[in-house]
């Protein structure tokens, strides 16, 4: 049976400038160099990840940077806590700071909030890259939530600051704000949620109505993946994540749908192309 799908990629998905810069920085030094050290996976995606380290990209964790001695090592877009540059000075490292300039100017925030003595929340994702940069910021004291039942049992200060990770939903932000508020709390909100991660709400709805079917391609790990999609499923009910061709069922498709593909900020455009011609295929 031949399908004939009619195939359209969202222009406005893909990497995110922050993305973007690492990678082009990895790159560049790879062109250079057999090999380059990256602390934790460049991006939450597994794809892109393959290509880089079949170019010569290591990863490794924090406690392999222990093990390091001079060497060079890339900091990727989520940024990193104090601690990190610490170490680096004491193993004679280079760091190759790729950390997004959205997230460097949180952590200055966040680090002056400390410093004047704030009591900090962090609306994050626990364990996520960026938001142990941020709470490394606080020396480990910032209250990081993913989810407003988990302050339910907390003691919590009469008086707070807010501050949100970068790839959080704008929504689920400000409805967190106004119940904290209505619980009586004194809060000082910050909206530090990166536009170009928000504004791609409005361009997904408008996206997505147009299709029979939609495709989201995305790493699991990826926080504005799942927010994103979230925003797709919305607008679109009939539409499927997927995170490589390996996971495209042709059952989901009928003869002749129009079929959207878009992606998370950590989605190499090169993928959604692969995605795409799978589909013109059948």
């Amino acid at each position: 049976m031949k399908y004939d799908l009619a195939v359209t990629i969202d222009k406005a998905s893909g990497f995110c400038f922050g993305v973007v810069y690492a990678i082009d920085m990895a790159e560049d030094i790879l062109d250079e160099d057999d090999y380059l050290y990256c602390l934790g996976d460049i991006v939450h995606n597994d794809e892109e990840v393959k290509r880089l380290t079949a170019k010569g990209l290591r990863i490794i964790d924090h406690e392999q940077l222990k093990g390091l001695r001079n060497e060079k090592v890339l900091i990727r877009a989520h940024g990193e806590a104090p601690s990190t540059y610490q170490l680096a000075l004491e193993n004679g490292l280079i760091l190759i700071d790729a950390s997004c300039p959205v997230v460097l100017k949180l952590q200055n925030r966040i680090k002056n909030s400390h410093d004047e003595d704030e009591q900090i929340l962090i609306f994050g994702k626990h364990g996520h890259a960026e938001v142990i940069g941020l709470q490394g910021q606080t020396d480990g004291k910032a209250i990081v939530f993913q989810d407003l039942t988990e302050l339910d049992d907390m003691a919590l200060p009469q008086k707070f600051t807010l501050y949100s990770q970068t790839t959080k939903s704008t929504d689920k932000f400000y409805q967190i704000k106004d119940e904290l508020i209505s619980r009586g709390y004194e809060v000082k909100a910050n909206d530090t949620i990166c536009r170009q991660v928000s504004n791609r709400y409005g361009d997904l709805e408008k996206f997505v109505v147009d299709f029979d079917k939609i495709l989201f391609v995305s790493g699991k790990k990826s926080s504005n993946g799942k927010v994103l999609y979230d925003v797709c499923k919305r607008y679109n009910p009939n539409a499927y994540f997927i995170s490589n061709l390996e996971e495209i069922e042709m059952e989901w498709f009928s003869v002749k749908d129009k079929v959207g593909i878009c992606g998370a900020t950590s989605t190499p455009m090169w993928l959604m192309e692969q995605v795409k011609a799978k589909l013109e295929s059948y």
